[in-house]
């Protein structure tokens, strides 16, 4: 860790982008051993080795070096799944919803920092930046949402560019609501066991694999309802 006593601003351009670098590879590296929740602007400056206020003179607040975070994975997961969306083998009804249900879910499964940035994004981290910040990050989360938008609306081009945009709207909606009871407290695990319940991992998995399919399948069959 670099002493903060230590510190000289960063001016020329370069040096600014290591800086911030800096701090949101620290972002990371803690999120990887603990919760959003658990995680203060005071250590996360201590673990790069600044002060908190010379934190904020790179990012306009805590809230904003995780909202950081969560565009830089929510870009990186729509890049995966564009190259492993592939069309169904199958012609039974709404198969191919199905099937791009399934894959979406599947591959959000595994992207479990971007689902747990995802469930705080407008209730927590939306909460503290300023105007600025909030205005450029709402242009590309709209890009973001636009282009896994698209990406369902290659597999299933019988529904048109605004069910595939309420779908991708929707998704962001379950994962935000399921996350939560992916990674319990303990001494709900203690109960869930107590009940012989499915591990909570597997039971987001069902959950939003479910969500996914109801939503998909049902704007299919209001499309072909219009259709008729």
């Amino acid at each position: 860790m670099v002493a903060t006593h230590g510190f000289q601003r960063a001016r020329r351009p370069e040096q600014i982008e290591a800086r911030r670098c800096a701090i949101l590879d620290a972002a990371r590296a803690m999120l990887g051993s603990k919760p959003v929740a658990d995680i203060s602007l005071r250590e996360l400056s201590e673990s790069v080795g600044l002060a908190k206020s010379n934190v904020l003179r790179y990012f306009d607040s805590r809230e904003a070096i995780f909202l950081e975070v969560l565009d830089e994975n929510w870009v990186a997961w729509l890049d995966g799944l564009s190259e492993s969306l592939t069309p169904a083998g199958d012609d039974s009804p709404y198969a191919p919803e199905i099937h791009v249900a399934s894959a979406v879910a599947e591959s959000l499964v595994g992207q479990r920092l971007l689902c747990e940035l995802m469930s705080v994004m407008a209730g927590v981290l939306e909460r503290n930046i300023s105007v600025v910040f909030a205005r450029d990050f709402k242009k590309r989360a709209t890009v973001n949402s636009g282009r896994f938008a698209s990406l369902v609306h290659s597999q299933l081009p019988h529904l048109s560019e605004g069910d595939a945009a309420q779908f991708a709207k929707v998704t962001l909606v379950i994962v935000a609501g399921l996350w939560p009871t992916a990674e319990p407290a303990e001494s709900i695990v203690v109960v869930l066991n107590e009940m012989q319940a499915p591990p909570a991992a597997d039971m987001f998995a069902v959950g939003l694999r479910e969500g996914l399919i109801n939503q998909l399948v049902g704007l299919s069959a209001r499309a072909a309802t219009r259709t008729s």
